[in-house]
């Protein structure tokens, strides 16, 4: 099942309830301390930042066509997207039938226009993965002022670009929990631990 060939779409939003900051939890650890048992540390912010909504939270989703979420990382609400690019295509881990090494490398990614930037392109190309991103408008027209001297437009796949509603789907179906919508859980850690305990029943 987990063998054949994926397109990989990537996603962010931001739950439309503002999240609550709350006290220390017992036996935290101080923001960006290494663990020593290998697991991820919290954040310096606790993946809290301040939007237009008041203290906010945003998670970052990648999934394949048939919507099976393959990554999810979370930062503050006022984060770009496009800095959590590489970081969304490095946990992305595809067992194969039988055995062996994981699937690290999709065959296609389509992704929303916040994650365009040159380093996304530039991290594509690299590792040779076609993509569709839509180019922003800010973007274009700083190509196209350069003339001559600018690059060509990037290419973009309208039919694969389509099938992006999946994933705006999965993020649907996911902010209807309570505890994602709403975020009672003062580590980032904590929380992101919450959202993948949402998603596992829904993915059955």
């Amino acid at each position: 099942m987990f063998n054949r060939p994926r397109t990989v779409m990537l996603d962010a939003r931001v739950p439309g309830t503002p999240a609550c900051r709350r006290s220390p939890q017992k036996g935290a650890l101080d923001p960006g301390q290494t663990r020593t048992d290998g697991l991820a540390a919290e954040l310096d912010d606790h993946a809290l930042g301040r939007s237009r909504g008041g203290l906010t939270t945003k998670h970052h989703l990648a999934a394949d066509t048939s919507g099976h979420v393959l990554a999810v990382t979370v930062t503050g609400g006022q984060r770009g997207d496009a800095p959590q690019f590489t970081t969304l295509m490095g946990q992305i881990r595809i067992a194969r039938t039988g055995g062996g090494r994981p699937r690290t490398r999709p065959t296609h990614v389509s992704a929303d226009q916040a994650y365009s930037s040159r380093m996304s392109r530039g991290y594509l190309r690299r590792r040779r993965i076609p993509h569709t991103i839509p180019e922003k408008r800010d973007q274009a027209g700083h190509r196209l002022r350069r003339g001559s001297a600018g690059s060509r437009p990037p290419g973009f796949d309208r039919d694969h670009y389509k099938r992006r509603h999946k994933i705006e789907c999965r993020i649907g179906l996911l902010k209807q929990a309570q505890a994602v919508a709403t975020r009672y859980d003062k580590l980032a850690i904590r929380y992101e631990a919450t959202v993948h305990l949402t998603l596992i029943p829904q993915s059955l």
